[in-house]
């Protein structure tokens, strides 16, 4: 089904703002900086759980970027920042005192979560098995 101008619009930045984010994180988590090392030592997942989540990310944000795909890279996406979101409410706390972040890494999950979550609702029907299934109904 195709969209109209707006949505369209709208769906490149939300999808632009989220892969942004998401391969901006990269960077920290590839080069073992600071806080990427201090978040995966807390969630006892340093470095194998830093480096797979970087790939799974890198994934994410590649497909949210190919319009066919951008429905899949929309669930990946949410799935990454969802363990980040719960990682912070139960582990890591929303602010990182250790590095100093005054909770920025939280808010960035946040915001890439929230986009991914738009990014579906306008893309749902382009999942391949769900949204064809679900349009046949």
């Amino acid at each position: 089904m195709p969209h109209n101008r707006t949505i369209v619009i709208a769906s490149w930045v939300l999808r632009g703002i989220a892969a942004s984010i998401l391969l901006q994180t990269l960077f920290f988590k590839f080069t073992a900086a600071k806080e990427s090392v201090y978040i995966f030592s807390t969630l006892g997942a340093e470095p194998w759980g830093r480096i797979g989540s970087g790939v799974y990310e890198l994934i994410a944000s590649v497909l949210l970027l190919l319009p066919p795909a951008a429905a899949v890279g929309a669930l990946l996406s949410m799935g990454a920042t969802g363990v980040a979101i719960l990682s912070h409410l139960t582990r890591l706390g929303i602010s990182l005192p250790a590095v100093d972040d005054h909770g920025e890494l939280f808010v960035l999950a946040v915001v890439t979560f929230v986009c991914s979550v738009v990014v579906l609702v306008l893309h749902w029907r382009e999942l391949p098995i769900i949204g064809r299934t679900l349009v046949r109904a």
